[in-house]
């Protein structure tokens, strides 16, 4: 049973601890990403309009996924920081607020989903039968909005703390769970994409009650809730939402972002949004590493920070960037020398096939600058800072991608450009976001 802080492992240990966090979030992230994968396979099984009406969905649903990714963030940050300063009250307090949003957006969002849902993706481009099989996947969804929001919060509040083990093992109960059900439901009972969805939702029902096992009746975590600490808390939801909003917003963007161009890309083929869409589930794997280590340095930077311990911070920081070029560059190759093998696991077409290639060939060559970006952003919200990764998606997405993307389709250019416009936007962010971090080295006297 644990029940100590792990802010003194830390302190002796840095690099250590880095990988001590890190590993198990990869392999949970690269659990869910298999599942991700095999799960658009699955769909891409029954066919390109079953893809492209999910590629449809996946904005709205990733709006989700930000709120709660960037609240979990904030709570990590601010609980990470509370420990760090060794004021146990606070980090738990902090961590009963996170619950009481939780419920909040959960309300919230439930009824705007059950009632907009449908005119939403027509607004998105969704019409004809892909608008009727988007929607039936997202009606099921819809309902199951609360579980993810609490699975993503209490996976954050336990990041906070250093807690990433207990995540992965019940990440994994989901996933597993996701994947014995979704050729059931989608193949034996013939529910098509909404098996699909009937599957997630049932993986995450388990998720949440292992997660309320281990924390209210186990009681194995550093981090305990007492119902008197549920009271509403200005200042630390301030806190939590100082980190937490530019980071949703960061996130709503990048939903944006992936409206636009499935917006554009319809208007070259139906094949290159199924293109599009199976390559943005395969990289997630390439990001895995590099997610692990920036999250874990959420947890480790605040901790630091809040400890005054500014030698190890430094130290810890530049190895982690160091280290996750280092796997993302390794994993690069790996991809672009296997792009033809990999891609026809994913659809039989042949379109999709070469469009999808040629896309991992060119997108694959700037994650090594993701890297930088992802964990100097994340840096920047130990420091409790969210405006950073703010102001780099804004520029990576609106003022580049978006218009480059748009403008090289409008004047007659192949697909390729449009790719290529992402890789440039690429560049430039981990250039602002390392730029960002530096400043904030320097205004909090940490450099």
């Amino acid at each position: 049973m644990q029940k100590e802080s792990r802010l003194n492992a830390f302190i002796e240990n840095p690099y250590k601890s880095m990988w001590t966090m890190a590993m198990p979030i990869i392999a949970g992230m690269m659990v869910q990403t298999l599942f991700n994968v095999v799960d658009i396979m699955f769909i891409g099984w029954l066919g390109a309009d079953e893809v492209t009406a999910v590629a449809f969905v996946s904005p709205l649903f990733f709006i989700i996924i930000g709120l709660g990714v960037g609240i979990g963030t904030g709570a990590t940050a601010t609980i990470a920081q509370y420990i760090g300063q060794k004021d146990k009250l606070n980090a738990e307090r902090t961590a009963s607020q996170t619950i009481l949003i939780g419920f909040l957006s959960t309300i919230v969002l439930t009824v705007l989903g059950v009632i907009y849902g449908k005119g939403l993706l027509s607004i998105l481009g969704a019409e004809g039968e892909i608008l009727s099989i988007a929607y039936s996947y997202l009606r099921i969804l819809t309902f199951g909005l609360g579980l993810v929001i609490f699975s993503m919060f209490f996976r954050a509040i336990l990041a906070g703390e250093g807690e990433t083990k207990i995540p992965m093992i019940i990440g994994l109960i989901g996933t597993v769970l996701n994947l014995i059900l979704d050729p059931i439901l989608i193949f034996t009972f013939e529910y098509g994409v909404r098996g699909a969805a009937y599957a997630t939702v049932i993986s995450q029902i388990a998720m949440v009650a292992s997660y309320l096992f281990i924390i209210f009746v186990k009681k194995s975590t550093f981090i305990s809730f007492n119902i008197r600490k549920f009271a509403f808390n200005n200042h630390i939801v301030a806190k939590i939402f100082q980190i937490g909003i530019p980071s949703s917003l960061s996130m709503l963007i990048i939903s944006f972002g992936q409206v636009v161009m499935n917006k554009i890309l319809i208007n070259y083929s139906t094949e290159a949004v199924a293109a599009y869409q199976i390559v943005s589930r395969l990289d997630m794997l390439l990001f895995m590493p590099i997610l692990g280590i920036a999250i874990s340095l959420t947890t480790i930077v605040g901790m630091f920070y809040g400890a005054k311990e500014f030698d190890k911070l430094l130290s810890v920081v530049y190895y982690g960037i160091n280290r996750a070029v280092i796997i993302t560059t390794v994993s690069v190759i790996i991809f672009f020398l296997l792009a033809k093998n990999i891609l026809p696991i994913f659809s039989s077409n042949s379109l999709v096939i070469d469009i999808g290639v040629t896309y991992l060939k060119i997108i694959i060559l700037a994650y090594p600058a993701v890297g930088i970006s992802v964990i100097c952003s994340r840096v920047c919200q130990a420091l409790g800072e969210g405006v950073p990764l703010l102001v780099t998606t804004v520029t990576r997405v609106i003022i580049l991608t978006a218009p480059l993307s748009y403008y090289f389709y409008y004047i007659g250019k192949p697909l390729e450009w449009v790719w290529y416009s992402q890789v440039f936007a690429i560049l430039v962010a981990a250039i602002i976001s390392f730029c960002w971090m530096r400043f904030y080295f320097k205004k909090f006297n940490i450099v």
